[in-house]
């Protein structure tokens, strides 16, 4: 009887140790890295913004009255 229950003990302080040693090693993840502007974002803005430029001056440069349509 003696003999069972130091095995038991010797079970249960073994699966405790192996609980505790893989929670020791265990390791933290790495935090994320921080947002970058890359630069096709940049690119993309200044290309919207010459698109917007080109489309102002194209009204300015051909008035409304030049067209055969009465828009207003």
């Amino acid at each position: 009887m003696s003999s069972r229950n130091s095995v038991a003990g010797f079970a249960l302080f073994t699966f405790v140790f192996a609980v505790i040693s893989s929670l020791a090693g265990a390791q933290t993840l790495a935090p994320a890295p921080s947002p970058t502007s890359d630069g096709t974002s940049i690119d993309q803005g200044i290309a919207y913004l010459l698109m917007v430029v080109a489309l102002v001056l194209t009204y300015l440069i051909h008035p409304l009255d030049a067209s055969s349509f009465g828009f207003f």
